[in-house]
């Protein structure tokens, strides 16, 4: 890149549940998911993106997605219960600098960003696919937890909402090798753009 050159940024990104409960000490903890919270400060407050939005599990009661023998395929422990710590983002997250939450999953599983909505300004809810079209959004960005789960869907649905879409794997912290290697191959047979290596914890 030449000093006349712009930086390759996309117009938005996408935080995708970087919640207590999903770092190190929270009920679904991935490893790793602290250390990705951090770095994702880092590039957020080299604020090159021209919006930032952040999406939250928000569980009410999310019926068979709970469950105290979970699979953890389709079933989980209890997590991000709205309105509770675990549900909060990450503190090493400057929320100043998100134009709003997504949120997802309040009575029913839900794994994608674009499954969550926001209240409009003048009232009533928007989904996130509408949100970034009426805001001229062409290009994301996502980063967030897990690669493998949330991550992975919130790609393949900014793909097939006719989004230019790039995961930055660095920033993102993934549960299981095998897992994870599936997720890479969907996301890249779906059109994401792939950049770096996913963290990734024995």
């Amino acid at each position: 890149m030449t000093a006349n050159q712009e930086p390759d940024v996309a117009d938005a990104l996408v935080v995708v549940d970087v919640q207590n409960d999903f770092c190190e000490g929270g009920s679904l903890a991935v490893a790793g998911g602290s250390d990705v919270a951090h770095a994702i400060a880092e590039l957020l407050r080299e604020n090159t993106y021209r919006l930032v939005i952040a999406t939250q599990d928000w569980h009410v009661d999310p019926g068979a997605h709970f469950s105290d023998d979970p699979d953890y395929v389709d079933t989980w422990p209890r997590h991000c219960t709205a309105d509770t710590h675990g549900a909060d983002l990450h503190a090493a997250l400057p929320l100043e600098l998100l134009a709003t939450r997504f949120r997802k999953g309040a009575h029913a599983a839900a794994y994608s960003g674009f499954e969550g909505t926001t209240e409009r300004a003048g009232g009533g809810p928007v989904a996130l696919a509408d949100s970034l079209r009426e805001l001229g959004v062409r290009s994301v960005d996502v980063v967030g937890i897990a690669t493998d789960h949330c991550v992975r869907a919130t790609a393949l649905d900014a793909v097939a909402e006719g989004f230019e879409t790039r995961v930055l794997l660095g920033l993102t912290a993934g549960v299981a090798r095998e897992s994870t290697g599936r997720a890479l191959e969907a996301m890249r047979d779906a059109g994401v753009r792939l950049e770096g290596e996913p963290v990734l914890r024995d």
